[in-house]
């Protein structure tokens, strides 16, 4: 069976569908192919089920790529206030939780329920468990997924990265891009957890669920937020938006005491200098049994002026190198993807091929942690949607 529509979108995700309703507004006939059994499936998961579907102070210096300012007008174009109106004329409760994250008060589905609806009203038909097994390009764009062929004049590849493959996540959008020629930025994880080597494991991770505020450092990149440590290493969110900086072999620096002087009053005179005051003044700051455990990774004989000057110095400036992170399974994102230098800033478009277009996490745009990878996924298939 053979099928035509003017612009066909592979994938039913975030982009993809913000895409199909953008080009359905403009009275394209709109056809979506999502290889999995129902749309939206990382919408679903994302925010512990709230989905944090954008942020308010999204700007371009939230975001990693090579060309850092090729978000700059997808982004300009379609704004986290764009996005609000559509939530709230859907009259979907919703809140900001932090940082200007924003969450539905009830669940994800409320928000993978209006881009459905949003789509049946301009006409968008959306074909699930649709697997693309080859793209033909003579003239027009042709996906086959085994007995049935689709056909169009404009493709978008909304088709996502590698991260969480067990919800169906693969490099199809990657290799699509190589089959036109264009260049792919190697793909890695991002927004995901360290691994730690085993000497380190065996000094931190019995202490699995501790947590504690503090600020991590790779080079000029720096969150000040929750360390978890967790049976393999260290997460939580510090640890997920520093680790999309970091590249194997380099050292990660922790400050375990933001803007506090742990020891300073060691140094005055008649104060008590030993393990024991020490460690009274570490469980101020942090959880007591990672308190007790810092004393014994790092104890001094004595406690003269210059030792307590090293144990403030360590406290601040604590490095390890993680043996490597906990991969695409359990990664939020996919960092790298299609070359954005292939790629029209405006529309999306691949500069080589015209009416090929390229839309979310599968381009190499990756956005911090808070919403702002769904913000590019809107912008981007917006920006897309205008100009198929």
């Amino acid at each position: 069976m053979k099928y035509h529509s003017d612009v066909l979108i592979l994938g039913a995700g975030a982009a993809g569908l913000m895409c199909a309703i953008e080009a359905g507004k403009r009275g394209r006939s709109v056809t979506v192919l999502e290889s999995s059994n129902r749309a939206g499936q990382k919408i679903l998961i994302s925010g512990g089920g709230r989905c944090n579907f954008t942020n308010l102070g999204s700007a371009p210096e939230n975001f990693i790529s090579g060309n850092p300012h090729f978000a700059k007008s997808a982004l300009a174009r379609y704004t986290p206030e764009n996005f609000v109106a559509m939530v709230e004329r859907h009259c979907i409760a919703w809140h900001e939780k932090k940082l200007g994250q924003l969450f539905c008060d009830r669940s994800a589905q409320d928000i993978l329920t209006m881009l459905e609806e949003e789509c049946v009203r301009v006409g968008v038909r959306v074909k699930l468990s649709a697997k693309v097994k080859e793209v033909r390009h003579a003239g027009q764009f042709t996906a086959i997924t085994g007995e049935h062929e689709f056909a169009s004049d404009a493709l978008v590849v909304a088709t996502g990265g590698l991260s969480i493959p067990k919800m169906g996540a693969t490099a199809f959008g990657y290799e699509l891009a190589r089959q036109f020629g264009l260049k792919v930025v190697e793909p890695r994880p991002a927004l995901v957890a360290f691994t730690l080597n085993p000497a380190d494991t065996k000094r931190f991770c019995d202490l699995t669920g501790l947590s504690t505020e503090v600020v991590a450092n790779v080079g000029k990149a720096s969150f000040r937020e929750k360390l978890l440590i967790t049976h393999h290493g260290f997460s939580g969110p510090a640890i997920l938006q520093i680790s999309s900086y970091w590249k194997p072999g380099e050292k990660v620096m922790l400050d375990m005491a933001p803007d506090r002087q742990v020891f300073a009053h060691l140094l005055d005179s008649g104060a008590r200098r030993d393990e024991v005051a020490a460690g009274a003044a570490l469980r101020e700051v942090l959880p007591i049994r990672l308190a007790e455990r810092w004393i014994e990774l790092y104890p001094f004989k004595k406690w003269t002026n210059p030792a307590v000057e090293e144990a403030e110095r360590l406290l601040h400036h604590f490095e390890f190198v993680p043996s490597g992170t906990e991969g695409f399974a359990k990664a939020e994102v996919t960092a790298g993807g299609v070359d954005t230098n292939e790629l029209s800033a405006k529309t999306m478009e691949a500069v080589k091929v015209p009416g090929l277009y390229f839309v979310g996490e599968v381009v190499d745009v990756t956005g911090q942690l808070g919403g702002y990878n769904f913000q590019w996924a809107w912008a981007s298939g917006f920006s897309a949607g205008q100009a198929v």
